[in-house]
């Protein structure tokens, strides 16, 4: 059983309408890096880098093409050497930022094939924990946004069957809390959580925190600048309402050094900045070795059957940046859990027509 092929193709495609997530930058169109695992059994294995506007996406493609040598003839049944080399492989590039991005979705693409090998879920490989989770619709409500889109977004939400919604804020306690406000109207007491993308500082995301406390917030995500530790466990310590972080950071040890300093009451590993799977899972290990919930950051197609096995997980992260690409679809029951796949590999595959159309 070898593997026999290392494949790209870069994809990018439209977001109806565009996605305003700060009040300088605009997210106009999806792109990726689709990774493709042949092997000498017939099966093949994905994965992907993904990119906002196909900023810097052929360097990723290059990147990642470079990679070839590590993994042809090689047994997919033995993904841990393979990660291990291509770990090694990038040292001399640092093991954080784009090179970690980058093994990211090679490491995607060898659970992806060695779950499809044994025709089973990567949920099933591992051992799942449970069969449905509860799920946030996170991609609706950007700072840019009027509170009548606002509104507008959350009854639509509401109609999918969604229960669970996240809200960007400015870092105005007079602004935030109106957005607040006008969710709550729509929402009800369904769960509510609020991401600050890192507008703040210390000393003004503690007030902000107080001033939000009452309208019951599930968490309050990434305050400040996320590379400040110290500072993020200030205000964890100091506010009632559950703080949430760790998307930004790279590799299980970022996770590892945030619940050192306890950043934060929840992590958040985003699945290409650890690196992949094997990381994101340390990561999720770490987290439950220090008592402290984890979560996802996007990626909810693979991010999805990593979670469902892991005990110290409350919600998975809806965000349909990925939807276009993919043949499936996340599912909702009536309580707005999403129920997880049982088919081979993460569950969700490619769209061989998506690929062609949006094919660079």
């Amino acid at each position: 059983m070898k593997i026999t092929r290392l494949r790209t193709q870069v994809v990018e495609y439209p977001y109806a309408p565009p996605m305003g997530l700060s009040a300088g930058y605009v997210l106009r169109t999806g792109s990726c890096v689709l990774v493709f695992l042949e092997t000498d059994q017939g099966v093949t294995g994905e994965g992907l880098v993904f990119a906002f506007n196909s900023e810097r996406i052929k360097l990723y493609d290059d990147m990642v093409k470079s990679f070839e040598p590590l993994v042809i003839g090689q047994d997919p049944r033995q993904s841990g050497a393979i990660f291990a080399r291509a770990w090694g492989d990038i040292r001399t590039l640092g093991q954080s930022g784009f090179a970690v991005n980058a093994v990211a979705s090679l490491d995607m693409a060898l659970w992806d094939l060695r779950a499809k090998l044994a025709n089973m879920n990567v949920s099933g490989l591992l051992g799942v924990a449970r069969t449905s989770l509860p799920a946030y619709d996170s991609g609706s409500y950007w700072v840019t946004l009027p509170l009548d889109q606002l509104q507008k977004n959350a009854k639509a939400s509401m109609d999918r069957g969604f229960r669970a919604f996240k809200l960007r804020i400015s870092g105005k306690i007079e602004t935030d809390v109106a957005r607040v406000k006008a969710m709550r109207e729509v929402i009800g007491n369904n769960s509510l959580l609020v991401d600050l993308n890192q507008r703040s500082s210390v000393i003004e995301a503690i007030p902000l925190g107080r001033a939000l406390a009452p309208y019951n917030l599930t968490w309050f995500e990434e305050p400040i600048p996320y590379h400040d530790h110290s500072g993020e466990a200030e205000i964890t310590a100091a506010i009632d309402v559950p703080v949430a972080s760790g998307e930004s950071v790279y590799t299980s040890r970022g996770i590892l050094e945030m619940l050192r300093l306890k950043s934060s009451d929840i992590v958040m590993p985003d699945l290409m900045h650890m690196g992949g799977p094997t990381e994101f899972l340390r990561a999720c290990t770490y987290a439950q070795a220090h008592d402290t919930l984890a979560s996802n950051h996007c990626f909810t197609e693979m991010s999805f059957a990593l979670l469902a096995t892991q005990p110290n997980v409350q919600w998975l992260e809806y965000m349909h940046w990925l939807e276009p690409i993919y043949k499936e679809r996340i599912e909702l029951d009536g309580n707005g859990h999403a129920l997880l796949p049982t088919r081979p590999g993460w569950g969700f595959s490619f769209d061989p027509d998506a690929v062609k159309k949006y094919a660079v």
